[in-house]
Order: structure tokens, then C-alpha cells, then sequence
């Protein structure tokens, strides 16, 4: 799939329910987390402030990576799929000093809607939507 191959007007609205389908997915991780074990409350970055801030910043940053690689690559999606681990593995790295390893299931929660979604065919490829 190429450049050609990705309905541009289809990321209006996939961008932001890739932003919305990751957040809702996050806090549902997080509160089977508190559910299942004992963690800090007050701890930032599980908060439900926290979560849905980190998790807004970055796959919207990855939302927006999208359209670059689309325009650089002559192989979008799976440029971007590769990427997109690659930038998973890497954000997992700090989360290894955490109990429970709570944040790595939400980043894999962030990650999932963020690849399905933006590089699925079915939904962003050109024929995904009437071109006007």
C-alpha cells in the first residue's frame, strides 16, 4: 500500500478514534489492575489523569508519525507497524523499575488500537470512504 493507497480524509476521523479507543482501553487496564492487585493509588502515572494524559500525548503523537511515513514510504503500513514496535519496546524501558508491570499492559492497550486502526486497510485505504 502506498501513498496512493491511504484515504487522507479518512485520518480526520480515525486519528481521533484511535486517541479515544486507546484511552478508553488504558483506564479499563487500569482499573482490572487496581482490581487484581495492590497498587498505589496515588501513584501519577496510574491515576486516571495521568493515564489519560500520557496515553493522549503519545498515540497522538503516533497519529500524527502516521502521515509522514505515508509520505516517505513506499511501504506505509508496514513501515509504520515496525516503527510503531520498535517505539513500544523503547517505552517499555522504564516501566521495568515498576511494580506489577501495570504500565507495560497499558502501553500495549495504547498500542493495539493505534496500529489496528491507523494501519488497517478496511479503514483508512482509499476505497475506505467515497472520495469526493
Amino acid at each position: 500500500m502506498a501513498l496512493d493507497d491511504i484515504n487522507a480524509r479518512a485520518l480526520w476521523w480515525a486519528g481521533p478514534l484511535t486517541v479515544a479507543v486507546a484511552v478508553l482501553l488504558v483506564l479499563a487496564t487500569q482499573v482490572v489492575a487496581f482490581a487484581l492487585l495492590d497498587l498505589p493509588a496515588d501513584f501519577p502515572p496510574l491515576t486516571w489523569n495521568g493515564l489519560t494524559f500520557f496515553t493522549v500525548v503519545g498515540v497522538g503523537l503516533g497519529v500524527l508519525v502516521f502521515p509522514g511515513v505515508a509520505m516517505m514510504s513506499s511501504t506505509p503500513i508496514p513501515t509504520y507497524r515496525k516503527l510503531a514496535l520498535v517505539v513500544l519496546a523503547l517505552s517499555m524501558i522504564p516501566d521495568l523499575l515498576l511494580p506489577g508491570n501495570v504500565l507495560m499492559i497499558a502501553h500495549v492497550a495504547a498500542w493495539a488500537p493505534t496500529v489496528f486502526i491507523l494501519t488497517n486497510p478496511a479503514l483508512i485505504g482509499a476505497g475506505s470512504m467515497r472520495r469526493v
